[in-house]
């Protein structure tokens, strides 16, 4: 019917069916603990429920006597930097080791991965490589570490040979956030491909997906708008921690952006964590979260970025949504405002879309030049019920009706190539653009939910944890 442009259901899920199954393969009805399958090495490690801190190679030396009656402190998680200590440094001992890692890229302790490899027993680390936002300051890491920088995110998406020459293993310890356009999973992918290239082992510290590993939300990548913000075709909120990811582009033809020799020779080690679980969101982990973007400073955050960072898709004049998030300096990705719209409108507006686990209120917050400013504040108030994307799905539809013109429509300046790389789905925008504040969304949620149960069972045999 003319001004209805719904999803076509079962074309949908059937194009989605013969991609999970060509790409990721047929899946596994329990997550196999396999070592050295397919030339991947999964660094086995004792199971323990309560690990403990591992010995601290970086420290000052301890006393000469431990009194008896001190308990060894215990943590619910240990990382794969935990891990590799642990174990004296096993995986990586007598190699010369890049390391691609940034702020965030720490122990459970709080320390740097850079210093904990640069004082480790037997470890040579020669080089540092930086995602996006860089590893602390090419200068300032130089400066302290006297080892060169080099980025992989400007110029240069993935080392170049030169910059491989002279290490045998590049180390990456990288804090994702569990959502697709996040580019540090892409840089992972991207680094893989250049080391594989150049026989160059890539070893991944595994790390937690902050969201846990049960749900897995949105529409799949379209294989045309693959690109560094969407390197793997996978749901928008993904489920599934780097070091999974990495084993699925090792594992999976078609993945990595290499011929098939390449991929069978590439050399890929995992370390995986202790103690995690894919129940475990990241307040269970017993760890300090530390920002990886500006923006991204706290759990709140990650819990807002696919709830708001696409219904708030800002970059004028290809694209405005009309909607911001974030409450004047506060609130990155939980709180949402219009330019335009009265807070009251968007009040009653969200909270009529009775949205499974959100709630809604309003909050105030100062702005950049110390005024007060007002906005919604987006609630989880059941984590379980909580689908992370339908949110920002809704929001689109909502700047079709409080926009004075289709803000998706095409026109002079107008440029969707980049919108459509971080969402994913040519078919919802087109949607959008035909039907506007008509677009049925629900219809395609629940297309997307169908297709991302069917990918969930395809993944699991990429499972390091249960």
């Amino acid at each position: 019917m003319f001004g209805s442009h719904r999803p076509i259901f079962l074309r949908e899920l059937h194009v989605s069916l013969l991609l999970l199954l060509g790409l990721i393969g047929c899946s596994a009805t329990t997550a196999p603990q396999r070592i050295a399958e397919n030339k991947v090495t999964i660094v086995a490690a004792p199971a323990a429920a309560a690990p403990t801190a591992p010995a601290v190679s970086v420290s000052a030396p301890r006393p000469a006597a431990v009194k008896a009656a001190e308990a060894p402190v215990t943590y619910p998680v240990m990382l794969g930097i935990d891990v590799l200590e642990s174990q004296g440094f096993a995986a990586v001992k007598g190699k010369r080791l890049g390391l691609l890692t940034h702020p965030a890229g720490v122990n459970r302790r709080g320390e740097s991965t850079i210093d904990v490899l640069r004082h480790a027993p037997g470890v040579k680390l020669v080089a540092l490589y930086g995602p996006e936002h860089g590893v602390y300051g090419t200068a300032a890491a130089e400066a302290v570490t006297g080892l060169p920088v080099f980025s992989v995110y400007g110029r240069f998406r993935k080392p170049t040979k030169s910059q491989l020459k002279g290490i045998d293993a590049m180390v990456v310890d990288l804090q994702d956030i569990g959502t697709r356009s996040y580019t540090f999973v892409s840089a992972m992918k991207c680094t893989m491909e250049a080391c594989f290239e150049n026989n160059v082992e890539v070893i991944v510290l595994d790390r937690p997906n902050p969201l846990g590993g049960l749900k897995a939300d949105g529409p799949l990548l379209d294989q045309k708008w693959k690109s560094y913000v969407g390197e793997f075709r996978v749901p928008y909120v993904h489920g599934l921690t780097i070091g999974e990811l990495a084993r699925m582009a090792k594992e999976a033809p078609g993945v990595l952006d290499v011929s098939e020799p390449v991929r069978a020779r590439g050399k890929l080690t995992i370390v995986p964590m202790r103690g995690w679980r894919r129940s475990m969101r990241w307040p269970d982990t017993g760890l300090a979260w530390v920002p990886t973007s500006q923006f991204v400073a706290d759990f709140s955050a990650v819990l807002g970025y696919p709830m708001t960072g696409l219904g708030a898709f800002w970059d004028p004049p290809r694209i405005d949504t009309g909607f911001r998030h974030g409450v004047g300096k506060s609130y990155a990705f939980r709180g949402i405002y219009h330019k335009s719209a009265k807070v009251d409108l968007i009040e009653k507006e969200v909270r009529a879309l009775n949205l499974p686990g959100l709630q809604f209120r309003r909050v105030s917050a100062p702005d950049r030049n110390g005024k007060p400013a007002v906005g919604i504040y987006i609630e989880i108030a059941d984590y379980d019920d909580w689908r992370p994307t339908d949110l920002t799905f809704h929001l689109m539809k909502l700047a079709c009706k409080l926009e004075p013109k289709n803000p998706f429509l095409p026109g002079p300046g107008r440029d969707f190539s980049g919108f459509l790389r971080h969402m994913g789905s040519e078919e919802f925008l087109r949607s959008l653009q035909h039907d506007g504040a008509r677009i049925d969304v629900d219809a395609f949620i629940a297309v997307w939910r169908k297709q991302d149960l069917i990918y969930q069972q395809q993944v699991r045999r990429y499972w390091l944890y249960q």
